[in-house]
């Protein structure tokens, strides 16, 4: 039985309407680019003008802290919210980027998945929690985008962000084993929208840690547009240093270097997500 199996609920009320966009950048497979994604890519979408949240559910904590936000100013995080002790709005701290918040994570999430046990609705926890993020009474406030960065492996919390999501944005290295870990991940989306998210899609998947040089970077590239077609952004995030730099300076590598090749793949990404939301909107 998969964690899936065991947090299926047949009662599954609907995502109230006016709810913001929610993607999850998930990935079973650990090293891909998740927390630098979902870090940059939120940081060049409130660059463009969106109201950007990231939500923090990795219990190590990167993506808090490559935004600068220091361990000891984490009194309230999205353990507290999951638990049922806090609501979310009170876990959002606000970045160095305009417009870029964030909901930090801490180590106490690692002990969710006991301590919740088999509490019922312990797979929509954070869906619940999001549903009441945006009051409409003040525009200004409120969030067109929500990034959960999730942790690198299917537990109860990668099951939590795929039932609050509206897709799936797969980072996908640029390595030998990257259709083998693409096939894992469609399986359980697939699942997840049999159990707990019907509505659930896959937005993109984005091909990171490219390296034009390397001859197995460029097959790889080939394989995984073969396989999964249109659902991969034209955009890659090439190898690139600066990238690897800006987390120890607790800042995106748009804030870290603006000119740099990471910088401006990062606003493509931005860009080309916000196409395809506009083309989903059209159909």
């Amino acid at each position: 039985m998969t964690v899936i199996d065991e947090v299926y609920q047949e009662d599954r009320p609907t995502q109230p309407a006016g709810h913001p966009r929610i993607l999850s950048l998930a990935n079973q497979k650990g090293g891909v680019g998740k927390t630098t994604t979902a870090i940059n890519l939120g940081t060049a979408l409130a660059a463009i003008g969106e109201r950007v949240l990231v939500i923090d559910l990795d219990p190590q904590g990167n993506a808090s802290t490559g935004l600068g936000i220091d361990r000891r100013n984490r009194g309230c995080s999205t353990y507290d919210v999951l638990i049922g002790e806090a609501p979310l709005r009170e876990a959002v701290v606000a970045t160095a980027v305009p417009r870029l918040h964030i909901a930090p994570s801490t180590m106490d999430l690692s002990g969710l998945e006991l301590e919740l046990g088999t509490t019922p609705g312990r797979a929509f926890r954070l869906r619940d929690a999001i549903a009441g993020l945006n009051n409409n009474t003040s525009p200004d406030a409120d969030y067109t985008y929500v990034l959960i960065d999730c942790p690198p492996s299917l537990n109860l919390l990668t099951v939590n962000a795929m039932a609050a999501s509206d897709a799936i944005l797969v980072p996908l290295q640029c390595e030998f084993f990257a259709l083998e870990g693409l096939s894992q991940l469609l399986q359980t989306v697939e699942q997840v929208r049999s159990t707990l998210n019907p509505n659930l899609s896959i937005h993109g998947i984005v091909l990171t840690m490219f390296d034009s040089r390397n001859n197995l970077s460029n097959q790889v590239v080939a394989d995984v547009r073969q396989f999964m077609g249109s659902k991969v952004y034209n955009t890659m995030i090439p190898r690139n240093v600066r990238i690897s730099e800006a987390p120890s300076y607790g800042k995106p590598v748009l804030v870290y270097d603006l000119k740099c090749v990471g910088s401006e793949a990062y606003l493509k990404l931005a860009t080309e997500v916000i196409q395809r939301e506009r083309e989903l909107r059209a159909d």
